[in-house]
């Protein structure tokens, strides 16, 4: 847990409510912050799994997958493939449509040219093209009449992206087998704007109606399209899939946002909340993904 990552807060929160989540369903947990020693931590431990409650760069993006499967030590989650593609949103975007699920329009783009001028009509959205809990997100409202301004963390290159109005829903999938829980249930998120950093993290930022209320379609093609996803980028344990909906459009207006291999992990997070529709407690989950852990992912 924890890392280096601009989610590094968020990582620890999830470890230590993993861990604790682990010691109430018998298993006997050891908590390791990652840092430029993490290699010689776990030789020294000798873990027989590996929980992954890392978040982001270094831990979300294939980079600590490629490292456990040198050390060959069984880890939960994407593996490496999975987890560097869904992590590059562009990439990822690519393998969407060539499964063909619906996705946005999208461009890379050099920061400077995002400043200088519009690179696309607005509304647009400008984001990091990898990161993730909507870390640096800037919406172009359609009056802007001058390019944002972006902050100096963001990124050489940055995603621009159509803006698409309407609902933030999300899917969990638990599992891809044909004998795992498959996609558990759609959630539509309630913010006062934007589902940002803020109000995915702070109390009060966000209200989580679960199960959604949505047409049957609808509902229906979240999960489809949520399971088609996690398969299409070969993920592995649990996933979550986001996507945004405009109403006016019906099922035209559906389009998937991203996945994310490394969902948070805390007993009101959206995915240990979801798994709960089907009956799952918190503890249940984080033993189902020790279980489900491997090497060769």
């Amino acid at each position: 847990m924890g890392g280096p990552s601009a989610e590094r807060e968020v990582s620890l929160s999830s470890g230590r409510e993993c861990a604790t989540a682990l010691r109430g369903e018998g298993y006997e947990v050891v908590e390791l912050d990652a840092g430029p020693d993490l290699c010689e931590h776990l030789r020294d431990i000798s873990p027989d799994v590996v929980f992954n409650a890392l978040h982001g760069r270094w831990g979300e993006d294939g980079c600590v997958q490629g490292m456990l499967e040198w050390l060959r030590l069984p880890y939960t989650h994407s593996g490496v493939l999975a987890s560097a593609l869904a992590m590059d949103k562009q990439r990822s975007k690519e393998v969407f449509r060539s499964a063909g699920l619906p996705v946005v329009e999208s461009l890379i783009v050099d920061k400077s040219a995002v400043e200088a001028a519009h690179v696309l009509a607005p509304p647009y959205v400008v984001k990091p093209n990898n990161e993730g809990s909507s870390v640096g997100i800037y919406i172009v409202q359609e009056s802007a009449n001058a390019p944002p301004r972006l902050d100096a963390a963001m990124p050489a290159q940055v995603m621009v992206e159509q803006y698409v109005p309407g609902r933030e829903l999300t899917t969990t999938v638990v599992g891809g087998g044909d004998t795992d829980p498959g996609a558990v249930t759609v959630t539509d998120i309630l913010t006062d704007g934007w589902y940002d950093y803020d109000a995915k993290y702070k109390p009060g930022g966000s209200r989580h109606v679960v199960p959604a209320d949505l047409p049957r379609e609808i509902f229906d093609l979240c999960l489809e399209y949520a399971l088609r996803a996690h398969r299409a980028l070969g993920c592995r344990g649990v996933s979550r899939t986001d996507f945004r909906w405009d109403e006016a459009r019906g099922a035209e207006g559906l389009f998937l946002l991203e996945v994310n291999t490394q969902p948070g992990m805390t007993p009101t997070s959206l995915s240990p909340e979801q798994a709960g529709e089907i009956g799952m407690t918190f503890g249940q989950l984080c033993a189902w993904l020790v279980k489900d852990s491997s090497c060769n992912r």
